[in-house]
């Protein structure tokens, strides 16, 4: 009776957690939706509508308690499964822990020279990949393009689109650089996310989506941050380089006329 016992507790805590998981979406889409409106009406300025502003900006309120309510219910869901014991049960069930095949193995260090070789020979075989995804603009777009090609959640794009980045910016191709600055920080959040939960990024890049998605507005707020952020060390790096290169140009002019 006690395997039975254990399958039932376990049946009762999943049902439990897809209740919170949904009653939280729901609340997030409530207040994405109220922010919404209020948008809309401070643009629009409409007479009489201070009103019905008001009403939004309480109602708004509300909803974010709410969601700091459900967040906080989940939270301590989640402890208490961290808290659950591993067994032949717990493994063979989605949501309890993390699937065997998911949880990263430990990766022993790799010298520079291997990780130069690594990038090196990832480069050759999907740079034309790389560059596709580099040039989505569309969430969805971008997901799909993962799941189809999921070898690319990696490190070795991220480090391509970095460099590809400082290029465009060097050649003055700003708005282009923008583009591919907001993928790069796509998928160095999705490694964020996958180092966090300690699974390899292959197995939680949807969850990334999932999150940005449903407008959780903590999450988007952090990741424009990132976004502006790393755009401006974008630029950094390339004046530092474009200056480098006027005065390797300017020694060699000086030599040239010292002459021999």
């Amino acid at each position: 009776f006690r395997p039975q016992a254990r399958v039932e507790r376990m049946e009762q805590f999943q049902k439990e957690k897809e209740e919170l998981d949904k009653g939280c979406r729901e609340c997030k889409r409530k207040l994405a939706e109220c922010l919404r409106k209020m948008k809309e009406l401070e643009v629009a300025e409409a007479e009489g509508g201070k009103g019905e502003l008001e009403k939004l900006q309480a109602e708004a309120q509300q909803l974010r308690n709410e969601e700091r309510s459900w967040e906080g219910k989940l939270e301590e869901l989640r402890k208490k499964e961290k808290n659950m014991p591993w067994n032949v049960d717990t493994l063979s069930k989605d949501g309890f822990s993390k699937s065997v095949f998911n949880v990263k193995p430990e990766e022993k260090e790799e010298t520079e020279e291997q990780k130069e070789k690594k990038h090196k020979t990832f480069v050759e075989r999907y740079e034309k990949q790389i560059k596709h995804f580099g040039m989505l603009r569309r969430w969805d777009d971008s997901q799909k393009y993962l799941s189809d090609n999921p070898h690319l959640v990696c490190e070795e794009t991220a480090n391509y689109l970095v460099i590809w980045c400082i290029d465009l910016e060097v050649e003055e191709k700003h708005a282009l650089m923008e583009q591919v600055a907001h993928q790069t920080i796509v998928m160095q959040f999705i490694l964020e996310l996958a180092k966090s939960l300690k699974v390899d990024p292959r197995a939680c890049f949807r969850q990334f989506f999932t999150k940005i998605k449903t407008a959780d507005q903590q999450y988007l707020e952090g990741f424009t941050e990132e976004l502006e952020a790393f755009k401006e060390r974008v630029r950094g790096r390339a004046r530092a380089r474009l200056e480098k290169a006027l005065r390797e140009y300017e020694e060699e002019e000086r030599q040239k006329r010292l002459g021999p």
